[in-house]
């Protein structure tokens, strides 16, 4: 049953702040000094904790689902990586969702576009399996990272022999925070794309990111050990990077209001979050959501691919960083 709305002369004629209190729920106010949570605090909350999906676990998983659904009955064959002890049904962070994909043999992805940006990582494919953004026929091969921004015609296909497996990085949260969501079908369904004729912003190639590592200043104790940044940043709310430890390493401990996601493209080791342990292997995933101390450890060494909000934080002016001689 509704409350009746309080009247002004009932509001001013309160005899008591409990009868106050009373009155003001009857018109949707409350008193800000009577909140029952803060809203102002000295250092940011973690509602999203760190949390780990693995490959091949996923994997098998979506091995199943290639007997069980086709591409005709799903718009995506993927599996959401959502950080469930965060209270969340969706999200991987509070402004990033992560995503296991396959494709098989034969197969063909609708095409479609939408507000959110998204890129993925390849972890397992073999020549055939491949892209298709604004007409753009980019191959998908292990460690490549292939964009799809803001409302850019993008739709999958494999014409090869096995099966494609990547991992999708989308800022959907954020979207939906902020609720600009538009999304529409392709009217052709299956796009058709031409090879470009040369190198395409939408696609790194791991064989050149690998090289340009190779040529890299090494920080064997920094942050990020031997660190190149794909793109500048890659997109307008994302930034991507890969870094390369080397055997018997450890990178120095930090945090940042942004939210980072990782994935191995090579070798194993440990991040180590607030004090957690997580041993990961190629095609894992980690989340590490904000202002949450950690450093990466490795005996063999190994690569980690390091996508970020950074470029939102930043232009809103929320940028924070802490390792170990102040915030920045």
């Amino acid at each position: 049953m509704a409350l009746t709305a309080a009247t002004p002369q009932q509001l001013r004629d309160s005899g008591s702040l409990e009868e106050l209190y009373g009155h003001l729920a009857t018109v949707d106010m409350g008193p800000g000094w009577n909140k029952k949570t803060p809203s102002l605090y000295p250092t940011p909350k973690n509602k999203f904790p760190p949390a780990q999906w693995r490959y091949t676990q996923a994997k098998a998983a979506l091995d199943a689902a290639g007997r069980l659904i086709n591409t005709d009955l799903a718009e995506r064959r993927n599996l959401i990586l959502t950080n469930v002890k965060a209270g969340s049904d969706y999200a991987t962070a509070t402004t990033l969702v992560a995503a296991y994909q396959m494709i098989m043999p034969g197969e063909h992805a609708r095409s479609h576009r939408h507000s959110p940006n998204a890129l993925r990582l390849i972890v397992d494919a073999e020549p055939g399996t491949y892209t298709v953004v604004d007409g753009v026929r980019l191959e998908m091969m292990p460690g490549d990272v292939l964009l799809t921004p803001n409302w850019c015609w993008h739709g999958h296909g494999n014409d090869g022999k096995s099966n494609g497996y990547w991992i999708d990085f989308l800022d959907v949260p954020l979207v939906h925070l902020l609720e600009p969501m538009f999304f529409e079908p392709n009217p052709d369904e299956y796009a058709k794309g031409q090879k470009p004729s040369k190198g395409s912003a939408m696609y790194f190639a791991w064989s050149e990111t690998e090289a340009r590592l190779f040529g890299a200043s090494p920080e064997p104790t920094g942050r990020y050990g031997t660190q190149v940044e794909l793109g500048s940043p890659a997109m307008e709310t994302i930034a991507l990077h890969m870094m390369k430890l080397g055997p018997n390493s450890s990178t120095s401990p930090y945090r940042t209001t942004a939210n980072t996601i990782y994935s191995p493209v090579e070798g194993e080791g440990e991040t180590v979050v607030e004090g957690e342990v997580f041993a990961w292997k190629r095609g894992d995933v980690l989340v590490v959501p904000s202002w949450q101390k950690h450093f990466h450890r490795t005996a063999k060494g190994g690569v980690l691919f390091r996508v970020t909000d950074e470029p939102v934080m930043s232009k809103l002016g929320f940028l924070r960083e802490d390792h170990g001689k102040g915030l920045r």
